[in-house]
């Protein structure tokens, strides 16, 4: 219960750190979250650590935090966020957020700033509240999932931003490179609300995250109680389409005019399962989830979680800052 999981101010934070130690990025976090804590008269504990090492911390921060009465807090972007959340989920600990990613819903939707001093500095003063996460199979996400065009999406642009450098441009210039030659169309089988339809689309796109799908212009008209993020989640279907019709969807897309589009269908669900038709000897397929891109077995079930995740968040929320409507940040 909520009203249970307490933060002792006494007990040391635990601050989970995706950079090497040493590296002139990290030594600029450590600056940051440590003149913040000595401000305030906190205790912290840093732990910076390699992406081969992440999960593991994570884990075992996430339960030493529970014994102790303290949260694990994630400092990085997307992929850092979400194997922190798998870790605090799982153990039922509080934690906190310190977003460095481009887009940040996750962060922005619950009104965690931007700025990395103002962020550890609203956690101090923050109480663990629950907040909805979904699942797809045995993994936690906390913004969105899909499989087709969008894993194809991500991948394109991270290996433009290793080129190109981090920026919502570049992110913008990948985005419509993999759209222009998207080809591939599944054939799915999907269940949901006691109803079983077969399509063929490009991308199945599921979202958590409300102020995501508003800023795309492709929210869900309410037709169940809750709505994306907070109840239910939303699903963004995209049929078949050739190049000319690819081109004005991706300008309407960063017009925020996604639902206007012609062949994209939207709808709220709690549940969802997905039976994609494969090729023979194969029994999975590529899924994307908060700006992770893995092989998962068939078949998919997406479902909004009953056990929340245990936010450390002010108890008054503040307002989101607008944002591009562009897909979700940085994965580090």
């Amino acid at each position: 219960m909520a009203s249970e999981l307490r933060v002792d101010p006494a007990s040391s934070l635990h601050f989970v750190i995706n950079a090497a130690a040493g590296s002139s990025e990290a030594n600029t976090r450590r600056e940051v979250i440590e003149t913040v804590l000595q401000a305030e008269g906190r205790r912290g504990e840093l732990h910076f650590c390699s992406p081969g090492e992440l999960e593991r911390v994570a884990r075992e921060l996430a339960q030493q935090a529970l014994l102790t009465r303290t949260a694990v807090i994630a400092v990085g972007g997307d992929g850092t966020l979400n194997t922190v959340a798998q870790a605090a989920h799982a153990t039922g600990c509080a934690m906190g957020v310190v977003p460095q990613g481009t887009f940040n819903y996750f962060a922005r939707t619950h009104g965690i700033p931007a700025d990395p001093a103002d962020a550890v500095r609203l956690l101090l003063h923050s109480v663990p509240t629950p907040v909805q996460v979904a699942g797809i199979n045995e993994h936690v996400f906390l913004v969105n999932a899909s499989v087709g065009l969008y894993p194809d999406l991500l991948e394109d642009r991270e290996a433009y931003k290793a080129r190109f450098g981090r920026s919502r441009w570049v992110a913008f210039v990948a985005a419509g490179a993999t759209l222009l030659r998207a080809q591939r169309r599944l054939r799915l089988r999907i269940e949901v609300g006691g109803k079983v339809r077969d399509m063929r689309t490009l991308t199945l796109f599921v979202g958590n995250n409300r102020l995501q799908l508003q800023q795309l212009g492709a929210e869900p008209n309410d037709t169940m109680a809750g709505t994306p993020g907070d109840g239910s989640m939303a699903a963004l279907v995209l049929r078949p389409i050739g190049t000319l019709s690819m081109i004005g969807l991706m300008l309407q897309g960063a017009m925020g005019m996604l639902g206007d589009a012609a062949g994209v269908e939207s709808f709220e669900f709690e549940h969802l399962v997905v039976r994609p038709t494969l090729p023979q000897g194969r029994n999975g397929m590529k899924v994307a989830f908060d700006g992770e891109v893995t092989m998962m077995r068939a078949p998919l079930e997406i479902r909004v979680l009953a056990k929340p995740l245990y936010l450390l968040r002010a108890p008054r929320n503040t307002a989101a800052v607008d944002a591009p409507p562009l897909a979700e940040g940085a994965s580090s």
